[in-house]
């Protein structure tokens, strides 16, 4: 069942467009990652599906509500966690929990989410003396004192080092286990692929592919590669091998493209079978930055 339907959103803040006629679902019990860089447009897509920024055009349908209507229904089952989020100075972590705990009908103990996230402890800390780790922490709580349905996670992970961002994906694997849908943002290639049962790639307010990871990479049509070293011409033998697209020889340095899993054993096979040895062999799978640059002719920029 589907938790989340966008049909031809546009937003567009005069000139610019910022999101450009963008459709896509969002499966109930799923981790579905919207991948771009900065500027793609991804946090004013998620603030449109939720509600906080009127849509230019377009239809989104959250839990079988539309957020710009019913607004208020919506914030009472959804959890949210966004990019741009920041606290008073001189705020205690119960402080900001006792707040959050005040917006909803029916909230959860929040006691027990600190616990969890080990942050029971920091009860009666100043928010600004935590971590960078915790902090993002207490952001996953205040987004679940709601006990949401959906999570919507703008950039959680943006700025923390990478015990830290680990740590967040065990977070994000926990509640896609107790059963909730996540929806959310990154400009990581390792995170979306670690994470997401399903991704789409936004590029310009446009999205530019969509599916499983798996899926994305293989229908974008990039060969892989095996790369080696010898000192015979193999370039004859490797050619009789089937479904080889190119072979590229520069010195005693072979590159050979294909698309088939079973090339990499027959390329192999061969040059036993052959008595030739060789060196450095090496195998290159395409991945998400191998076709984000496939599709914008631009190279993928992680900012931390």
């Amino acid at each position: 069942m589907n938790v989340i339907e966008v049909s031809n959103l546009k937003k567009q803040y005069r000139s610019i467009l910022a999101v450009n006629d963008i459709s896509f679902n969002v499966e109930e019990g799923t981790i579905f990652g919207m991948l771009g860089p900065n500027g793609a447009g991804k946090s004013t897509t998620i603030e449109c599906i939720i509600g906080l920024k009127k849509r230019s055009n377009g239809l989104v349908d959250v839990l079988g509500l539309d957020p710009a209507v019913d607004n208020e229904k919506l914030y009472n089952i959804i959890g949210v966690q966004l990019q741009e989020t920041s606290y008073q100075d001189k705020i205690k972590v119960y402080e900001l929990c006792d707040l959050f705990k005040m917006m909803y009908k029916t909230p959860t103990d929040y006691m027990q989410l600190l616990e969890r996230f080990e942050l029971a402890d920091r009860l009666k800390s100043y928010v600004s003396a935590l971590s960078g780790g915790q902090k993002q922490k207490i952001a996953i709580v205040l987004a679940l004192i709601a006990n949401p349905k959906i999570v919507f996670l703008d950039e959680l992970t943006t700025g923390l080092d990478p015990n830290a961002r680990r740590e967040m994906w065990q977070c994000i694997k926990e509640l896609k286990d107790e059963g909730r849908t996540v929806f959310m943002t990154t400009h990581y290639m390792e995170e979306a692929a670690f994470l997401c049962d399903k991704i789409c790639i936004i590029h310009d307010g446009e999205i530019i592919a969509m599916g499983t990871v798996d899926g994305v990479v293989e229908n974008s049509g990039i060969d892989m590669e095996v790369t080696f070293e010898t000192n015979k011409d193999v370039t004859g033998l490797i050619k009789k091998i089937e479904n080889i697209n190119e072979v590229v020889k520069n010195n005693d340095n072979y590159t050979v493209c294909f698309k088939d899993e079973e090339v990499i054993g027959e390329i192999i096979l061969a040059l036993k079978n052959n008595n030739i040895s060789y060196r450095n062999l090496n195998i290159n799978r395409p991945n998400l930055e191998d076709v984000y640059l496939k599709l914008t002719g631009t190279k993928w920029k992680e900012l931390d």
